[in-house]
Parts: structure tokens; sequence; C-alpha cells
């Protein structure tokens, strides 16, 4: 009997940054991961008023440049963050979550590119999915060492607090991968020019949005980028492939710093390094198969 790939729920801020298109990618190419929705995300006001919306499109965007569209269930999550620590938003895709974990068929892991909001909603709409086997894999908060006051709110945290805390303090598992690591998962433009951009209009474009991103930025310029949304599919598929230390799972104020913990606070394993070699190259690996397996169909498509 065959191994059964593990079931999956993408949770992303996809056009937050430039850095979810490629997470989502390489989930969707890779064949121990059984994709089951995908699930577009708001990632605050700060930079346009219609995050959501934007997310939404750019999932449709790769999904079309892929070839796949209406292959995945593609169910629009929570608009914004929570008001307050008792009140759900509900939404197609936090509904999508509670279906897919009253499902008997293995661990469902869901990997939060960005706010845990729609989480947090499935845990208040129905509260017993913590007890379902259900993992959350979350890109976000900051490093478990650094508890100085007044610390910055890592930008995922910082979308929704009240979010993050409803699920550390829930049962849901989750395995965090904090800024500390992420933000080391990067990638030179030249090397993208060279590995990703020649593989069709995929890799064109996942290529130039890096580019584009970059150039809009008003700070000094940079010819990298962190591919820090990454880990969260490489952990999933490969969790021995990160070294990981169990903490007090945190509790975040206002501001987005930690508290210390509290005694007898549970515990969740925290990433502390991923094998980036291995998750990189399998992704540009990965990327190559699938053009090479496309260019038949565009060379015999005129209009291509």
């Amino acid at each position: 009997m065959l191994a059964a790939p593990r079931r999956v729920i993408i949770n992303t801020d996809a056009k937050n940054e430039a850095d979810d298109q490629f997470a989502i990618v390489h989930a969707l190419l890779s064949p121990t991961l059984d994709i089951r929705g995908i699930v577009p995300a708001h990632f605050g006001t700060g930079k346009r008023s219609d995050s959501l919306r934007a997310s939404r499109e750019e999932v449709d965007l790769l999904l079309r440049l892929m070839g796949r569209e209406g292959e995945y269930v593609v169910a629009d999550g929570a608009t914004h963050a929570l008001p307050d620590p008792v009140a759900p938003v509900p939404s197609a895709g936090s509904a999508l979550i509670i279906e897919e974990s009253k499902k008997d068929e293995g661990t469902l892991y869901i990997p939060f590119l960005g706010p845990l909001t729609d989480m947090a909603s499935a845990i208040l709409e129905d509260p017993e999915i913590q007890d379902r086997d259900v993992v959350v894999v979350w890109i976000g908060g900051p490093p478990h060492d650094d508890l100085i006051p007044g610390h910055a709110p890592e930008f995922n945290l910082s979308n929704d607090i009240v979010a993050a805390n409803i699920v550390m303090d829930s049962r849901i598992p989750v395995w965090q991968i904090p800024m500390s690591v992420y933000a080391m998962v990067s990638v030179g433009h030249e090397e993208l020019r060279q590995k990703v951009s020649p593989l069709g209009e995929l890799g064109a474009y996942l290529t130039q949005q890096v580019i584009e991103f970059n150039a809009r930025g008003t700070r000094l310029m940079m010819d990298f980028r962190s591919l820090g949304d990454s880990p969260a599919i490489g952990v999933i598929m490969n969790p021995r492939g990160a070294t990981w230390r169990s903490c007090p799972a945190p509790f975040f104020d206002a501001d987005g710093s930690m508290r210390e913990p509290e005694p007898g606070r549970r515990e969740i394993p925290v990433c502390e390094s991923i094998d980036t070699r291995w998750l990189m190259e399998d992704m540009f690996a990965k990327l190559r198969a699938f053009d090479a397996a496309q260019r038949p169909a565009r060379t015999e498509d005129p209009g291509v």
C-alpha cells in the first residue's frame, strides 16, 4: 500500500509581498502534498484597503499561469482582523477549514503564510476543531529570545494579534517558524534570472514580480529577497529538514511584544533552522520539471 500524501489547506496573504507566490507554486507541484484548498487572506490595511481581494486575484493569477484554473477549491478568508477575542469573522475560508477538519483522512496541515485570522475564527465558530487531527504551521512572530519591551511587531503577527493569541491559547498543535528563521531563506535576483525566469510564463512572472517589488521599496537598493513563506511548505514535506525546540506558546501584547510565559503554559515546537539548500533546490527542480512538461503543449498551440 502506497503512503498517502499529506492533506493541506494553504492560507495565504498572496499579494502582500513577493514570496507567497513561490510557496504556493512549490506546494502545488509537490506530489507528497494533497492540496484540499487555498484560502486567500487579508494583510491588514497598512498597504491597501482591499488586501483580501488582492490576495484572491493573485491566487487566481498563479493558477491561470499554471494552467490549473478550477482544479482547486479557492475560498476567500476574512476581510479583516478579529475585532475581539470572542467574535469570529466567518468566511468561506474558515468554513472550508472546519469542513475539511471533520474528515477522517489523516492529519490536516494548514500553513498560514500571513495572519492567523481564519484559524482563530474557525476555533471560535467550532471549538471542537481543537480536538481534531489538525496542525497549524505559522510563518510569524518574533524570535522567542527577543523579549525586549516595545519590540516592533513582526508583520504577520501585527495584522491580527488577537487571532494569534486565540490560536496560541487553544489546544490546536502549532508549529511556529519565527522571523529569525524565515528571514534567512533568501534568493538573489541573478539566481532567479538564471534558474527561474527562463521557465515559461510562470517562471518569468515569479522572477519579475520579485524584482518589481524590490524596486518599489523606499529603502536601500536590494538584489535579493527572502522567500520567507517557503519554510511552511518545506517543514510539512520534510519535518526532519528543520531543527526544533520546545517553547511555551507565546502570548502577545497589543504592541506585538512577547510576554514572559506563565508557569504551566503549553509548549509548541518552534523552528530554529531549516535546510535551505534542499528547500530551494527542490523548488527549482520542480519548476524545471513542470516547465519541461508544459513545452509540448505550448509547441502544439499556435496561439502560445
